[in-house]
């Protein structure tokens, strides 16, 4: 067992004992470290940073013998991201890809091949934003550079 729950989250105070860690995170962003939380977050922080979707992170709580359904997937990757230890990067409307890594990062996608690659945050520059709608504020941009193999 790696001793780290993420390499991205930056986690203070680490007892050495990922479980024991993990529930004391979900504990101070407010949640309940119930079982299936704990089950799943072990699975989702325990290989360091990477995106998954719910379909993806379900099949992996099925071969980890993890009892979850998939709308319990769904609600919890929706809880940890609005507690802030997940990103959620939508790529097509019908693909949403969820991120250990919460640092300011951008993302290449791999057209047909469905593969989201981080790119540091400090290789992409945005030169202008339009003024946000009065009473409204940018909480930050996500930059998605798709990418396909060359032909021939």
């Amino acid at each position: 067992m790696p001793g780290r729950v993420s390499r991205s989250g930056g986690w203070p105070d680490q007892s050495g004992c990922p479980f024991h860690d993990l529930r004391r995170r979900l504990r101070q962003v407010g949640l309940r470290p119930t079982r299936q939380r704990v089950g799943l977050g072990w699975l989702l922080f325990a290989k360091g940073d990477r995106h998954v979707t719910a379909e993806l992170l379900h099949e992996e709580a099925s071969r980890a013998r993890v009892p979850v359904s998939l709308a319990t997937i769904y609600n919890t990757l929706h809880q940890f991201t609005q507690a802030g230890l997940l990103r959620e990067v939508a790529v097509d409307g019908a693909k949403t890809y969820f991120d250990t890594n919460t640092s300011n990062h951008h993302h290449f996608f791999v057209e047909g091949e469905n593969v989201l690659q981080d790119i540091d945050g400090q290789h992409v520059e945005v030169s202008s934003l339009p003024e946000p709608p009065p009473g409204m504020e940018i909480s930050r941009v996500d930059v998605i550079v798709r990418l396909r193999r060359k032909s021939g």
